[in-house]
């Protein structure tokens, strides 16, 4: 009979001993709270709570703690500065307005000057010219054409709107002058200096018809080539090229002012 003092067996594959090591590991794995920890966590808590206050009061502190009147106040000075702005705006595309205008005006003044240059250089003969016009031939078979009669058809010619006009290859300016003259004995006909002989050629670019209408007046400049003893010959061109220029005078006692 075993001694009461002896321990009881216990039966293979019992949890007494068994569970004991795994009981034992989780108590060791599990988290302990020490006192130090729960004040830190309830300090946290009291910070976190504290930040979102401050965070909440200083948001409506601006506005919040204001009198109506102070509310008011200030309603009008944001009114009034976002009308200070729409003005510097509206000044502002006002600017921009004007300077683009102002572009837009100088590069149509530079286009009127451009144009304006060509017209006088046409018209000074400095520029070759091309358009509509007429050809119209002198013959002068008995010679007793005189440069007054040839100076009265250039004259004609620019009475009758001739922007541009030539005469045996000379181009036909204001300063263009025309002179009887004598060239080995013989009568000849002087113009700019250069002795020309018949026939003479004109050459004119303008409206043919006006031109023609011009010319045949009675009386006119064809009619004294006509007393003289010359005959003409006088054809419309639709499309008439003038390339003759006239040389620019080099100036003895002046000169032209630089461009800037």
């Amino acid at each position: 009979m075993p001694s009461p003092t002896s321990p009881t067996p216990q039966p293979a594959g019992s949890p007494g001993r068994a569970g004991a090591p795994w009981r034992t590991l989780a108590r060791a794995l599990a988290p302990r709270a020490s006192r130090s920890q729960l004040i830190a966590g309830a300090l946290c808590a009291l910070l976190g709570f504290g930040a979102v206050t401050q965070v909440r009061h200083t948001a409506g502190a601006d506005y919040s703690s204001l009198r109506e009147s102070e509310l008011v106040e200030l309603l009008d000075q944001l009114s009034r500065r976002a009308s200070d702005l729409s003005a510097q705006n509206l000044a502002l595309e006002d600017q921009r307005a004007e300077l683009e205008s102002t572009r837009g005006q100088a590069a149509a003044a530079a286009d009127a000057a451009a144009e304006r240059l060509r017209v006088q250089g046409i018209l000074a003969g400095t520029l070759p010219a091309e358009g509509p016009g007429v050809v119209l031939r002198i013959y002068d078979p008995a010679g007793r054409v005189t440069a007054s009669s040839l100076y009265h058809v250039i004259e004609e010619l620019r009475n009758a709107g001739a922007e541009a006009m030539s005469v045996a290859d000379i181009r036909i300016t204001a300063a263009t002058w025309v002179a009887d003259g004598s060239q080995g004995g013989e009568p000849v006909i002087e113009i700019d200096g250069r002795a020309v002989s018949p026939p003479f050629e004109f050459r004119a670019i303008g409206d043919p018809t006006t031109i023609e209408t011009a010319l045949n007046i009675p009386g006119g400049a064809l009619a004294s080539i006509r007393n003289a003893g010359g005959t003409h010959d006088l054809r419309h061109q639709e499309s008439l090229t003038i390339d003759q220029v006239a040389e620019v005078p080099s100036f003895e006692f002046a000169s032209p002012v630089p461009e800037p």
